[in-house]
């Protein structure tokens, strides 16, 4: 027997006396192999691929329950805006026939939008229905400490069954949003985010470009999956436009990945950052968008057609089943 052979077959005993025993009627034997061998899916043929891929495009935009980020009617108090939310836990329908369990503001993902003017004093009354506690963080907002809704730092959590009130300024105008810090990795990828605007007391003080369609789009990834406006593809909204007007996009991300919003056959145009007007505006077809951030893009309607709209990290957007999940498209008629 070649030596380097014999050498290698010793090892391979020892090694196997040391995983099942010594030799001998006391030794452990080793795992049986299964009776049966499975075998690997048959690979999806080209033709099944195009014909799930056509499918799902043909179902969009598909109907599902519930629609998220609905403009908050506030109640006026002693001329103070007041606007309540209520936390609960719910059934989630992301895409068609798939409910999730959720948390959400007033029934929906997102919550509410909350739209003040600059200058004002308004007040957010939260109501926790859900069975554990809760808090909510205006993102971005500049506000007093004490209002900052992150637990056991400004605040004690909004327990089960109580109501808390917060008293805010519009100090800062732009793109923000609020959301969860409490258990905050679950409650905010399970739905407690929703967008906050705040619109500029003077418009031209603000920003020298204007819109005619304003659309907040809020990106998360989780337990909900990849969805936009708590929606998945083919259950997103399609931005629908006529040939020449202006559109705002207000992105913002309360996930906790990266997205990289890609738009087809148009240009965007970052106008903001975080609530912020840029000093220098610059064109792009992808924005990459962080956790936390928020970017305004204004995308002039100048080329006729449907145009795809999605996060160009595929995984986000589409596999052998066609297109799921952070997909959308801009409409220009």
């Amino acid at each position: 027997m070649n030596k380097r052979l014999a050498v290698g077959l010793a090892v391979m005993m020892l090694g196997a006396t040391a995983l099942y025993g010594c030799t001998g009627s006391s030794k452990k034997e080793a795992p049986a192999a299964p009776a049966t061998q499975t075998t690997a899916p048959a690979a999806m043929s080209a033709a099944e691929m195009d014909k799930m891929h056509e499918a799902v495009m043909k179902a969009f935009p598909a109907k599902t329950e519930g629609k998220g980020g609905q403009p908050l009617q506030p109640e006026i108090v002693n001329g103070v805006k007041v606007f309540h939310l209520t936390v609960q836990k719910i059934q989630w329908e992301t895409s068609p026939g798939h409910k999730v369990e959720a948390m959400a503001y007033n029934g929906q993902i997102p919550g509410p939008m909350i739209r003040v003017t600059e200058g004002e004093k308004f007040q957010v009354v939260v109501k926790n229905e859900m069975p554990e506690s809760t808090s909510v963080h205006w993102h971005g907002l500049l506000i007093p400490n004490k209002e900052d809704g992150v637990t056991f730092v400004t605040q004690d959590p909004i327990k089960t069954g109580e109501t808390y009130t917060y008293n805010l300024v519009a100090t800062n105008p732009g793109t923000q949003m609020y959301h969860s810090h409490h258990n905050s990795t679950e409650q905010v990828t399970n739905g407690l985010y929703g967008p906050l605007i705040v619109d500029p007391k003077d418009p031209a003080t603000k920003s020298k470009y204007h819109e005619d369609v304003d659309y907040s789009m809020m990106l998360s990834d989780g337990t909900l999956g990849f969805t936009i406006n708590g929606k998945e593809f083919p259950a997103t909204e399609p931005i629908v436009l006529k040939q020449g007007q202006k559109l705002r996009i207000r992105y913002a991300n309360a996930g906790q990945q990266i997205h990289t919003m890609h738009l087809h056959g148009l240009t965007q145009l970052v106008v903001e950052k975080d609530g912020y007007p840029l000093p220098e505006p610059y064109k792009a077809d992808t924005i990459l968008i962080g956790p936390g951030e928020r970017y305004d893009v204004i995308v002039e309607a100048n080329n006729p057609g449907t145009w795809a709209l999605h996060c160009h990290v595929l995984g986000h957007a589409e596999s052998d089943h066609g297109m799921h999940g952070m997909v959308t498209a801009v409409v220009i008629q």
